[in-house]
């Protein structure tokens, strides 16, 4: 499960050309009386703290354009969007990114978070109409702590799949069903794992939460599809109770809550219950 699924929407598009860390030939000017900027502009990191692994997400949404290029900290490059065809005529708006998340074991926190250094990201677009576009935003180190979950006051199962020997049959919870959890105020504390990037840590303040419960079910036919539930929830608000209407779906939910800061750096974490 990956929280930024439910919370940002996703982008289905068709890009002549989409390239990362690769210089190009195409150039903004240093200075435009009419040069407007994005509505939003967001670079983030998402933690899955169960899985332990990290990864960079991107969301951009504004005027309509054909060109677009990220710069990082130094003003290096680190990707270079290019629209072409019925598609540049079309112009895009909203431009969602995530990238691959390799477990700890195959990229180290500190060398991800080396990789993508804090300080100022840059985005430059050029509008259908041949205007300059702009936003920046400021990328951070501080991940949320985890977010510590309970279904109806049972602490959290840290293993679901009921194929590792770690596996401990579920004991079903009665409904209504409710998953709340203890304020989130502090940057994530393993220096050696997603807390790397901020040492010692430090208070943090929640922008929101989400909770996202999935069941899988089963068609008339046979196939299979996945239904979800899911909910974005303020600050200092920490639980939320299921519907029946949902819960009367199945007999096994997976579910995630998920801490998200200032920055809008995220910590998911993902668990499992049975119902009577």
């Amino acid at each position: 499960m990956k929280a930024e699924r439910h919370i940002l929407p996703t982008l289905a598009m068709i890009i002549g050309a989409l390239t990362m860390g690769v210089a190009t030939n195409v150039s903004f000017a240093e200075e435009d009386e009419d040069e407007i900027q994005f509505e939003e502009t967001e670079i983030f990191f998402e933690l899955n703290d169960t899985d332990g692994d990290l990864g960079i997400h991107s969301l951009i949404d504004g005027d309509p354009w054909k060109k677009l290029i990220m710069k990082g900290p130094n003003d290096r490059r680190m990707l270079n969007v290019r629209v072409i065809g019925r598609l540049r005529r079309q112009g895009l708006t909203e431009f969602f990114f995530e990238s691959a998340e390799p477990p700890f074991d195959e990229l180290a926190p500190q060398t991800f978070f080396a990789r993508f250094p804090a300080g100022e990201y840059n985005v430059e677009g050029r509008t259908l109409d041949g205007l300059e576009i702009e936003g920046e935003t400021i990328l951070t180190h501080t991940m949320p702590a985890p977010a510590e979950p309970t279904v109806n006051g049972t602490p959290m199962v840290e293993v679901c799949d009921d194929e590792d020997p770690d596996f401990v049959e579920l004991t079903p919870v009665t409904s209504p069903v409710t998953i709340a959890w203890p304020d989130v105020t502090m940057s994530h504390p393993d220096a050696d794992g997603a807390g790397a990037g901020v040492q010692p840590p430090i208070p943090v303040t929640i922008h929101n939460y989400e909770v996202v419960v999935e069941a899988e079910l089963e068609t008339a036919d046979g196939e299979e599809f996945v239904s979800v539930f899911s909910v974005i929830l303020p600050p200092g608000v920490n639980s939320m109770t299921i519907p029946d209407e949902f819960i009367d779906l199945a007999d096994e939910f997976k579910y995630e809550v998920l801490a998200r800061e200032e920055s809008f750096n995220q910590t998911a974490v993902e668990s499992c219950f049975a119902v009577d």
